[in-house]
C-alpha cells in the first residue's frame, strides 16, 4: 500500500479501473480487522474473568495485522533509500512499546496509524473519481460504416477518416465532423452547456457528445485514444504527479522533522534516565516518537490538491500540475489576448452603410456575390451575412486592393478605402474604423454606393467579466498585435484601461514579465503567439476551444470551454483551495506544537497520543476533502472544448 504521509502519486488512471467495495479492499480490510481484534481483546481483557491469554492472542494479531501495512514499506525505505519516513517512527515507537510489555498500545499504535493510511488512500481515490469519470464518457466501441455497410470496433482501433454511424442515445466516440444528418447533442457533461447543440452538416462535434434525436454520419478527425476528453484526462493526470509549492513546502517541514524527532527521543530518554526513572523516560520517549510524527502535514496539501483539481476539471478548468493550482490562488493580475479571448475569432458584419436610394439588402448582396469568389480573411463574414446574394459573372480580384465583377450586366466593385474613395460616406467610415472596423467600400457603375464594417466581436460576457474582476480588485491588461484604434476600441467596450497593442510574441512576454514585476500575473491567450507570454506568466491559462496546440503546451491551465466566465470562477476555486491548504498546515504543526510537551511531561501515555494525533489526523484530510466542493451558483460553460483535431489545425491568432 502506498504510504500516504510519503504522499506519492498513484499509479496513472486506467480504463479497466473499477470501484472495489471495502470489505473486498486488503488495504481497508486489514486494518479493520485489526481494530476487530483490538475491541475484541479489550472487550474480554475488561469484561471475562480468566480470559488474559486470548486477550494477548488478539492484541498479538492487532499489532500484526497492523503493522503489515506500514513496517514492511519503512524498512524498504530506510535500507534501500536510506529515507527516515514516519512510518519508521512508527515502526520504532511499536517495537518499543512491545519491549517496554505494552503490547495493547503497540496494537493501538499499529491499527490507528494503519487505518489512517488506509482512509487517506481512499481519500485520494474519492478525490480522484471525478478524474476518472471523464474516461468513462467515451463508449467502449462505435459503429463505423464500411462500403455501405455497418460494423462495431473497439473504440481503440478508430483513425481519422473513419465514418462513424450514430443512433439516437448513442454517445461520440471520438471528435468528428458531421457528415449527413441533422440532431441536437447533448454535451452538458463535456462543457456544462445545459441546453443541447443544434448539429447538422459541416459542424464540428466532440467526443462524449451524446445523440438525441436524429441519426448522424461523422468522420473521426482523431483516433480513439486521442481526442478532446483524453487529452483533457492526459493533462489531469500529469496534475498528479507534481505537487504544489505548499507540498513541497510541507515536505521539507516532515524531512528534517524526521530526524529531529529521534534526536529528541533519545535526548528525552538519556537525559530523563539521568535524573530519574530510566523506564519511565523511555516510555515518555517513544510516546515522544508518536505525538511528533508529521503525517498530517505530510498529506494534509496533496489531499487538499487533488480534489481541487478534481473538482475543477468537472467545470471545466484543467489545471496541469498542483504548483500551478496554488499559483493560481495566488493571482492579482491579469493579462488577456484580444482575439480569440475576449474576441469570438470570428469576424462578423457589424455595420453597413449606404447612400439614398440604395438599401441595406442591395450592398450587402452585391458585396457578397463577390467576395464568394474571394479568398479574403474577411470575405467568408460578408457572404455569411448575405446568404441568398445573386450571382457575379467576370470576377476579377486585386490582391491587397480589392474585386470587381458584373452582377446583372452592372459593374460592382468592393474594396479597401485605400483604393475606392468612401465619397459621401467618408465621415461614416472613420466613424465604423475607430470604432475598430475594417471596412471595405461598394461601389456600382464607378460611383459609392456603400460600405461594410466587419469585426471581431467581443464575447458576449466579457464586459460582464471585466466589471466583476476589476470590482474584486484584480488588474486587468490587454495585450494584442492588433493596430492601436481597433484596441483601443474593443478594451473601452471591454472595460479595460490598460492596452498594449501593435505587440509582436516577444513583446507580449515582456509586457507580462514586466507586470509580473509588480506581483503574481496570469496570463490568458489561445494562439501561437501567445505561447511566450503563457510561459513568462506565472499562470498561463489556455483558451481551450480554439486555442493552438502551442498555447495548450506553454499553459499550466487549460478552459475546455471558451466561456470567459470560467476565469472569476476559477481564480475564486483556487482561492479557496490555497484556504484549506493554509488550514492544514497550520493546524498540522498545531497537533504537534500541543502534543509535543504533553507527551514530555507524561500528561499523555501512548494510547492517548496515538488516538489524539490519528484522529486529528482524519480531521486534516477531511477538511482538506472540502477543496473538491464547488459553487453551483456559477454560469454554465460555454460550449466548446479541447479538441486535438482542432489544434492541430489552429493557426496563429492576432
Amino acid at each position: 500500500m502506498t504510504s500516504a504521509c510519503g504522499c506519492e502519486p498513484s499509479a496513472p488512471m486506467a480504463r479497466e479501473e473499477e470501484h472495489t467495495p471495502w470489505w473486498r479492499d486488503r488495504a481497508i480490510l486489514l486494518p479493520v480487522t485489526s481494530g476487530v481484534s483490538l475491541l475484541v481483546g479489550l472487550i474480554l481483557e475488561w469484561f471475562v474473568p480468566n480470559a488474559g491469554m486470548i486477550a494477548l492472542v488478539l492484541f498479538w494479531a492487532s499489532l500484526l495485522l497492523g503493522a503489515s501495512q506500514f513496517v514492511p514499506g519503512a524498512l524498504k525505505g530506510l535500507f534501500t533509500r536510506g529515507k527516515l519516513g514516519i512510518g519508521l517512527l512508527m515502526t520504532i515507537s511499536a517495537t518499543g512499546a512491545v519491549l517496554l510489555g505494552f503490547i495493547e498500545e503497540a496494537a493501538a499504535l499499529a491499527f490507528l496509524y494503519s487505518i489512517a493510511e488506509a482512509l487517506e488512500d481512499k481519500a485520494m481515490d474519492k478525490a480522484r473519481s471525478g478524474l476518472r469519470s471523464l474516461l468513462a464518457l467515451i463508449p467502449s466501441t462505435a459503429t463505423i460504416l464500411v462500403r455501405g455497410s455497418t460494423r462495431t470496433v473497439p473504440v481503440e482501433d478508430l483513425a481519422p477518416g473513419d465514418v462513424l454511424r450514430l443512433a439516437a442515445g448513442d454517445r461520440l466516440a471520438t471528435d468528428g465532423i458531421i457528415r449527413s444528418g441533422h440532431s441536437s447533442l447533448d454535451v452538458s457533461a463535456i462543457t456544462g452547456e445545459s441546453i443541447p447543440v443544434e448539429v447538422g452538416p459541416g459542424d464540428a462535434v466532440l467526443a462524449g457528445s451524446i445523440n438525441t434525436t436524429g441519426a448522424l454520419e461523422v468522420e473521426a478527425t482523431a483516433g480513439g485514444t486521442d481526442n478532446s476528453l483524453t487529452t483533457v484526462v492526459a493533462l489531469v493526470e500529469q496534475a498528479q504527479s507534481e505537487k504544489g509549492q505548499r507540498a513541497r513546502i510541507a515536505d521539507r517541514l516532515a524531512r528534517p522533522l524526521v530526524p529531529g524527532v529521534l534526536i529528541l527521543a533519545i535526548f528525552v530518554a538519556v537525559i530523563g534516565s539521568l535524573f530519574g526513572d530510566p523506564g519511565v523516560w523511555i516510555e515518555r520517549a517513544l510516546v515522544v516518537l508518536v505525538a511528533a510524527s508529521p503525517c498530517a502535514l505530510a498529506i494534509s496539501v496533496p489531499v487538499t490538491v487533488v480534489s481541487a483539481i478534481g473538482a475543477a476539471s468537472k467545470f471545466g478548468v484543467v489545471i496541469k500540475s498542483g504548483a500551478a493550482f496554488e499559483r493560481l490562488g495566488g493571482i492579482r493580475h491579469l493579462a488577456l489576448d484580444k482575439t480569440g479571448t475576449l474576441t469570438r475569432n470570428q469576424p462578423t458584419v457589424a455595420e453597413v452603410l449606404t447612400i439614398d436610394g440604395i438599401s441595406r439588402a442591395d450592398v450587402l448582396g452585391w458585396a457578397a456575390a463577390l467576395e464568394d469568389h474571394s479568398t479574403h480573411p474577411l470575405a467568408a463574414a460578408i457572404t455569411a451575412a448575405a446568404p441568398q446574394a445573386p450571382t457575379a459573372q467576370q470576377v476579377d480580384e486585386t490582391a491587397g486592393q480589392g474585386i470587381t465583377g458584373v452582377i446583372d450586366g452592372t459593374q460592382i466593385k468592393v474594396g479597401s478605402p485605400r483604393w475606392l474613395s468612401p465619397g459621401p460616406l467618408v465621415g461614416q467610415v472613420e466613424t465604423l474604423e475607430s470604432q475598430g472596423m475594417t471596412v471595405v467600400i461598394v461601389y456600382r457603375d464607378d460611383h459609392p454606393v456603400g460600405a461594410v464594417g466587419v469585426r471581431d466581436e467581443l464575447r458576449p460576457e466579457t464586459p460582464e467579466v471585466i466589471q466583476s474582476l476589476t470590482d474584486e480588485g484584480f488588474g486587468i491588461t490587454m495585450l494584442t498585435g492588433d493596430n492601436r484604434r481597433t484596441a483601443d476600441a474593443l478594451a473601452h467596450e471591454a472595460g479595460i484601461t490598460d492596452v498594449r497593442s501593435e505587440l509582436r510574441p516577444e513583446d507580449k512576454a515582456q509586457a507580462v514579465a514586466d507586470l509580473a514585476g509588480r506581483g503574481p500575473v496570469a496570463m490568458i491567450g489561445d494562439g501561437i503567439n501567445d505561447a511566450p507570454a503563457l510561459a513568462t506568466a506565472d499562470i498561463g491559462i489556455a483558451m481551450g476551444a480554439k486555442g493552438s496546440d502551442a498555447a495548450i503546451e506553454s499553459a499550466d491551465v487549460a478552459f475546455t470551454g471558451d466561456d470567459l466566465r470560467l476565469i472569476p470562477r476559477a481564480l475564486h476555486h483556487a482561492r479557496r483551495g490555497r484556504t484549506i491548504i493554509n488550514q492544514n498546515i497550520v493546524l498540522s504543526l498545531a497537533i504537534i506544537i500541543v502534543l509535543l510537551p504533553l507527551a514530555i511531561t507524561g500528561v499523555l501515555g501512548l494510547a492517548a497520543v496515538v488516538l489524539v494525533h490519528e484522529v486529528a489526523e482524519v480531521i486534516v484530510i477531511a477538511n482538506g476533502l472540502r477543496a473538491a466542493r464547488t459553487a453551483t451558483t456559477a454560469r454554465p460553460v460555454a460550449a466548446g472544448t479541447l479538441s486535438t483535431s482542432e489544434l492541430t489545425h489552429a493557426g496563429p491568432h492576432v
